[in-house]
Protein backbone atom coordinates (compact mmCIF):
# COMPACT_ATOMS: atom_id res chain seq x y z
CA UNK A 1 0.00 0.00 0.00
CA UNK A 2 1.35 3.67 -1.22
CA UNK A 3 1.49 6.74 1.23
CA UNK A 4 -1.24 7.98 -1.13
CA UNK A 5 -3.61 5.23 -1.09
CA UNK A 6 -3.47 5.00 2.62
CA UNK A 7 -6.22 8.15 3.33
CA UNK A 8 -8.75 6.02 1.15
CA UNK A 9 -8.08 3.25 2.79
CA UNK A 10 -8.58 4.48 6.07
CA UNK A 11 -12.12 5.80 4.46
CA UNK A 12 -13.01 2.34 3.91
CA UNK A 13 -12.15 1.00 7.00
CA UNK A 14 -13.71 3.61 8.88
CA UNK A 15 -16.83 3.72 6.91
CA UNK A 16 -16.90 -0.41 7.56
CA UNK A 17 -16.24 -0.21 11.04
CA UNK A 18 -19.43 2.36 11.66
CA UNK A 19 -22.08 -0.14 9.59
CA UNK A 20 -20.72 -3.53 11.12
CA UNK A 21 -19.95 -1.93 14.32
CA UNK A 22 -21.16 -4.66 16.63
CA UNK A 23 -19.31 -7.12 14.84
CA UNK A 24 -16.06 -5.08 15.75
CA UNK A 25 -16.80 -4.74 19.51
CA UNK A 26 -17.65 -8.81 19.67
CA UNK A 27 -14.23 -9.34 18.19
CA UNK A 28 -12.73 -7.12 20.63
CA UNK A 29 -14.63 -8.81 23.49
CA UNK A 30 -12.98 -12.10 22.03
CA UNK A 31 -9.54 -10.60 21.81
CA UNK A 32 -9.61 -8.80 25.14
CA UNK A 33 -10.98 -11.86 26.81
CA UNK A 34 -7.85 -14.32 25.27
CA UNK A 35 -5.37 -11.83 26.29
CA UNK A 36 -6.51 -11.36 30.05
CA UNK A 37 -7.26 -14.76 30.43
CA UNK A 38 -3.83 -15.57 29.39
CA UNK A 39 -2.35 -12.84 31.60
CA UNK A 40 -4.03 -14.17 34.82
CA UNK A 41 -3.14 -17.58 33.94
CA UNK A 42 0.82 -16.02 34.22
CA UNK A 43 -0.13 -14.09 37.56
CA UNK A 44 -1.89 -16.63 39.37
CA UNK A 45 1.26 -18.91 40.24
CA UNK A 46 3.36 -15.57 40.83
CA UNK A 47 3.95 -13.71 44.46
CA UNK A 48 1.36 -10.63 43.12
CA UNK A 49 -0.78 -12.65 41.51
CA UNK A 50 -1.21 -15.13 44.99
CA UNK A 51 -1.60 -12.16 47.36
CA UNK A 52 -4.16 -10.25 45.09
CA UNK A 53 -6.27 -13.73 45.84
CA UNK A 54 -5.00 -14.16 49.81
CA UNK A 55 -6.10 -10.27 49.82
CA UNK A 56 -9.63 -10.70 48.38
CA UNK A 57 -10.38 -14.22 49.75
CA UNK A 58 -10.02 -12.72 53.37
CA UNK A 59 -11.89 -9.19 52.83
CA UNK A 60 -14.86 -11.94 52.02
CA UNK A 61 -14.33 -14.04 54.87
CA UNK A 62 -12.20 -12.19 58.01
CA UNK A 63 -12.79 -15.22 59.81
CA UNK A 64 -12.80 -18.49 57.55
CA UNK A 65 -15.93 -20.32 57.08
CA UNK A 66 -17.90 -16.65 57.82
CA UNK A 67 -18.25 -15.04 55.11
CA UNK A 68 -18.27 -10.99 55.61
CA UNK A 69 -22.42 -9.67 56.49
CA UNK A 70 -25.18 -10.48 57.91
CA UNK A 71 -26.65 -14.08 57.67
CA UNK A 72 -29.43 -13.26 55.15
CA UNK A 73 -26.92 -12.27 52.88
CA UNK A 74 -24.70 -15.63 53.32
CA UNK A 75 -28.01 -17.39 52.05
CA UNK A 76 -28.85 -14.64 49.26
CA UNK A 77 -25.28 -15.66 48.11
CA UNK A 78 -26.01 -19.40 48.30
CA UNK A 79 -29.04 -19.17 46.11
CA UNK A 80 -27.53 -16.90 44.01
CA UNK A 81 -24.45 -19.00 43.03
CA UNK A 82 -26.59 -21.55 42.03
CA UNK A 83 -27.97 -20.27 39.54
CA UNK A 84 -24.41 -20.51 38.03
CA UNK A 85 -24.73 -24.90 38.46
CA UNK A 86 -24.68 -26.97 36.00
CA UNK A 87 -28.24 -28.55 37.11
CA UNK A 88 -29.71 -25.16 36.55
CA UNK A 89 -28.26 -23.65 33.35
CA UNK A 90 -29.43 -27.19 32.19
CA UNK A 91 -32.68 -26.89 33.27
CA UNK A 92 -33.08 -23.00 31.79
CA UNK A 93 -31.70 -24.30 28.19
CA UNK A 94 -33.42 -26.99 27.86
CA UNK A 95 -36.38 -24.66 28.51
CA UNK A 96 -35.24 -21.73 26.47
CA UNK A 97 -34.30 -24.18 23.48
CA UNK A 98 -37.48 -25.35 23.28
CA UNK A 99 -39.07 -22.34 23.09
CA UNK A 100 -36.59 -21.42 20.02
CA UNK A 101 -37.44 -24.52 18.63
CA UNK A 102 -41.43 -23.85 18.69
CA UNK A 103 -40.72 -19.97 17.54
CA UNK A 104 -38.79 -21.72 14.54
CA UNK A 105 -35.46 -20.42 15.29
CA UNK A 106 -33.39 -23.53 14.65
CA UNK A 107 -30.29 -21.27 14.59
CA UNK A 108 -30.97 -19.66 17.45
CA UNK A 109 -31.54 -23.13 19.47
CA UNK A 110 -28.51 -24.85 17.77
CA UNK A 111 -26.03 -22.17 19.45
CA UNK A 112 -27.25 -21.93 22.60
CA UNK A 113 -26.67 -25.51 22.87
CA UNK A 114 -23.30 -25.88 21.23
CA UNK A 115 -22.49 -22.52 23.17
CA UNK A 116 -23.29 -24.26 26.40
CA UNK A 117 -21.48 -27.97 25.59
CA UNK A 118 -18.43 -25.90 24.42
CA UNK A 119 -18.69 -23.60 27.67
CA UNK A 120 -18.38 -26.74 29.47
CA UNK A 121 -15.89 -28.32 27.34
CA UNK A 122 -13.34 -25.08 28.17
CA UNK A 123 -13.89 -25.87 31.87
CA UNK A 124 -13.02 -29.19 32.17
CA UNK A 125 -10.29 -28.70 29.66
CA UNK A 126 -8.86 -25.74 31.12
CA UNK A 127 -9.08 -27.13 34.80
CA UNK A 128 -7.44 -30.14 33.73
CA UNK A 129 -4.34 -27.94 31.89
CA UNK A 130 -3.91 -25.77 35.32
CA UNK A 131 -5.15 -28.21 37.97
CA UNK A 132 -5.50 -25.40 40.37
CA UNK A 133 -5.99 -26.16 44.02
CA UNK A 134 -9.20 -24.50 45.72
CA UNK A 135 -9.32 -22.00 48.72
CA UNK A 136 -8.45 -23.99 52.20
CA UNK A 137 -11.39 -25.72 53.04
CA UNK A 138 -12.03 -23.94 56.34
CA UNK A 139 -13.24 -20.82 53.76
CA UNK A 140 -15.40 -23.06 51.40
CA UNK A 141 -18.73 -22.57 52.54
CA UNK A 142 -20.54 -24.68 49.61
CA UNK A 143 -19.59 -27.69 48.11
CA UNK A 144 -16.69 -27.77 45.44
CA UNK A 145 -15.68 -30.25 42.59
CA UNK A 146 -12.79 -30.78 40.77
CA UNK A 147 -10.17 -27.53 40.16
CA UNK A 148 -10.11 -24.47 40.95
CA UNK A 149 -9.20 -22.25 37.71
CA UNK A 150 -10.84 -21.12 35.23
CA UNK A 151 -14.12 -20.59 37.73
CA UNK A 152 -17.26 -22.80 35.51
CA UNK A 153 -20.06 -20.97 37.29
CA UNK A 154 -18.42 -18.10 36.31
CA UNK A 155 -17.39 -19.34 32.96
CA UNK A 156 -20.75 -21.04 32.00
CA UNK A 157 -22.85 -18.58 33.75
CA UNK A 158 -21.31 -15.80 31.38
CA UNK A 159 -21.85 -17.82 28.08
CA UNK A 160 -25.54 -18.45 28.55
CA UNK A 161 -27.20 -15.28 30.45
CA UNK A 162 -24.73 -13.28 28.13
CA UNK A 163 -25.78 -15.30 24.79
CA UNK A 164 -29.22 -15.25 25.90
CA UNK A 165 -29.58 -11.32 26.35
CA UNK A 166 -27.95 -10.65 23.19
CA UNK A 167 -30.56 -13.12 21.81
CA UNK A 168 -33.46 -10.98 23.41
CA UNK A 169 -32.22 -7.82 22.79
CA UNK A 170 -33.37 -8.74 19.22
CA UNK A 171 -36.99 -8.83 20.55
CA UNK A 172 -37.08 -4.78 21.79
CA UNK A 173 -36.61 -1.96 19.22
CA UNK A 174 -36.02 0.75 21.86
CA UNK A 175 -32.28 0.61 22.77
CA UNK A 176 -32.52 1.06 25.75
CA UNK A 177 -34.70 -2.27 26.03
CA UNK A 178 -31.54 -3.71 24.68
CA UNK A 179 -29.48 -2.21 27.30
CA UNK A 180 -31.54 -2.76 30.04
CA UNK A 181 -31.68 -6.89 29.08
CA UNK A 182 -28.40 -7.08 28.04
CA UNK A 183 -27.51 -4.85 31.49
CA UNK A 184 -29.37 -7.79 33.27
CA UNK A 185 -27.86 -10.54 31.67
CA UNK A 186 -24.27 -9.01 32.56
CA UNK A 187 -25.71 -8.41 36.16
CA UNK A 188 -26.33 -12.01 36.59
CA UNK A 189 -23.19 -13.44 35.96
CA UNK A 190 -21.60 -10.68 37.47
CA UNK A 191 -23.60 -11.62 40.77
CA UNK A 192 -22.94 -15.23 40.12
CA UNK A 193 -18.91 -14.67 39.90
CA UNK A 194 -18.92 -13.04 42.95
CA UNK A 195 -20.24 -15.07 45.36
CA UNK A 196 -17.93 -18.00 44.45
CA UNK A 197 -15.22 -15.80 45.78
CA UNK A 198 -17.87 -14.80 49.16
CA UNK A 199 -18.14 -18.31 49.46
CA UNK A 200 -15.17 -19.51 49.72
CA UNK A 201 -15.15 -21.51 46.52
CA UNK A 202 -13.19 -19.57 44.34
CA UNK A 203 -10.08 -17.14 43.88
CA UNK A 204 -10.73 -14.03 42.81
CA UNK A 205 -8.55 -14.75 39.76
CA UNK A 206 -10.19 -18.10 39.12
CA UNK A 207 -13.35 -15.73 38.64
CA UNK A 208 -12.37 -12.98 36.21
CA UNK A 209 -10.59 -15.99 34.38
CA UNK A 210 -14.15 -17.74 33.64
CA UNK A 211 -15.96 -14.09 32.95
CA UNK A 212 -12.98 -13.71 30.24
CA UNK A 213 -13.16 -16.98 28.72
CA UNK A 214 -17.00 -16.84 28.70
CA UNK A 215 -17.24 -13.36 27.27
CA UNK A 216 -14.73 -14.53 24.62
CA UNK A 217 -17.01 -17.78 23.75
CA UNK A 218 -20.24 -16.10 23.63
CA UNK A 219 -18.82 -13.44 21.31
CA UNK A 220 -17.61 -15.98 19.09
CA UNK A 221 -21.04 -17.58 18.40
CA UNK A 222 -22.50 -14.50 18.05
CA UNK A 223 -19.93 -13.71 15.75
CA UNK A 224 -20.89 -17.02 14.24
CA UNK A 225 -24.99 -16.49 13.99
CA UNK A 226 -23.95 -12.69 12.34
CA UNK A 227 -22.20 -14.16 9.43
CA UNK A 228 -25.02 -16.62 8.77
CA UNK A 229 -27.21 -14.00 9.18
CA UNK A 230 -25.58 -11.55 6.96
CA UNK A 231 -24.79 -14.84 4.10
CA UNK A 232 -28.55 -15.35 4.44
CA UNK A 233 -29.42 -11.96 3.74
CA UNK A 234 -27.12 -11.53 0.85
CA UNK A 235 -28.50 -14.88 -0.86
CA UNK A 236 -32.30 -13.33 -0.49
CA UNK A 237 -30.50 -10.15 -1.73
CA UNK A 238 -29.24 -12.16 -5.14
CA UNK A 239 -32.91 -14.04 -5.20
CA UNK A 240 -34.78 -10.87 -5.32
CA UNK A 241 -32.82 -9.20 -7.98
CA UNK A 242 -32.73 -12.49 -10.45
CA UNK A 243 -37.09 -12.26 -9.95
CA UNK A 244 -36.84 -8.72 -10.85
CA UNK A 245 -35.30 -9.41 -13.86
CA UNK A 246 -37.28 -12.40 -14.78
Amino acid sequence: MTVEQFPAFFRRALRIARTEIAAVGAFFVVVLGVVFFVELAEDMTEGDGRAFDQAVLHWMQPVAGQPRGPWWLHEAATDITALGGIAVLSLFALITVAFLLIQKKRLSALLLVVGLAGGVALSEGLKAVFERERPPVAYQAVETLNASFPSGHALLSTVFYLSLGVMLTRAFPQKRLKAFVLGTALLIAMLIGLTRVYLGAHWASDVLGGWSVGAAWAMVLWLAAYAVARRQKVHLARLRDDDDDD
